[in-house]
């Protein structure tokens, strides 16, 4: 794994500090003051993570998310003023790992960016896992989720959920045990991410015609996959 991490901010203040925060961690740091200057720097350096700003010049964080979106699953960690749940929302439906307000903590970004990192060390003997149920096919080392023949568009947070549900039919997970597995134990996050999640993942699932399995929600607690035998 290389060491280059991307930061791209318009406000150099916030560049700054990042970049020293970033350095202590033991990581090198690439700057971009725009989307543009991002997707180029992402490209030529292949930075493990990116932490990138919403509100920049020429184009913003979102775009910037879901071009990089169409060809990687690099982890992405949102930062941003705006913190109303309809912009957090629209970071995490476009693909983004984790999402920071402003102002914040560089010790709590340090901390996510760990709790990420953490998170792409899975065994190779589970990355190579392929769920398959009925219609369904999930490949977690591929990041593919094929129903009825056709690859879905579904975001790395969806994926993983799905794979954690899918991978363990009947097994009730907790709102809190899906943060911890999915989302690592220093994330900042609540329930509601979970469910926000689950929402669109039905969504997209769009399940028609016969079939023998369904993501059910045990009220009160959370949710678990569940395959009829028949």
């Amino acid at each position: 794994m290389n060491k280059y991490i991307l930061i791209a901010d318009d406000n150099d203040d916030i560049l700054e500090i990042l970049h020293r925060y970033v350095i202590k961690e033991g990581f090198s740091p690439i700057l971009a003051h725009d989307g543009k200057e991002a997707l180029k720097k992402f490209f030529e350096f292949a930075p493990v993570l990116l932490l990138l700003d919403v509100m920049m010049p020429i184009k913003d964080g979102f775009e910037v998310c879901q071009e990089i979106r169409s060809s990687s699953n690099v982890p992405i960690i949102m930062i941003t003023a705006k913190g109303d749940d309809g912009d957090r929302i629209m970071g995490l439906d476009i693909g983004a790992d984790d999402y920071i307000v402003k102002p914040f903590s560089p010790g709590e970004v340090m901390a996510r960016i760990r709790a990420v990192l953490r998170r792409l060390d899975l065994s190779e003997e589970q990355r190579k896992d392929i769920v398959r149920h009925s219609n369904l096919e999930i490949n977690i080392s591929a990041y593919e989720v094929t129903l009825n023949g056709q690859l879905l568009s579904l975001t790395k947070k969806e994926i993983e959920v799905f794979w954690l549900l899918a991978s363990n039919p009947g097994k009730v997970f907790s709102r809190d045990n899906l943060l911890s597995s999915v989302w690592g134990d220093e994330y900042f996050g609540d329930s509601r991410t979970v469910d926000t999640h689950m929402q669109r993942l039905r969504s997209k699932l769009s399940m028609t015609g016969s079939i023998n399995w369904d993501i059910k929600t045990i009220w009160g607690v959370g949710y678990k996959f569940e395959v009829q035998h028949v």
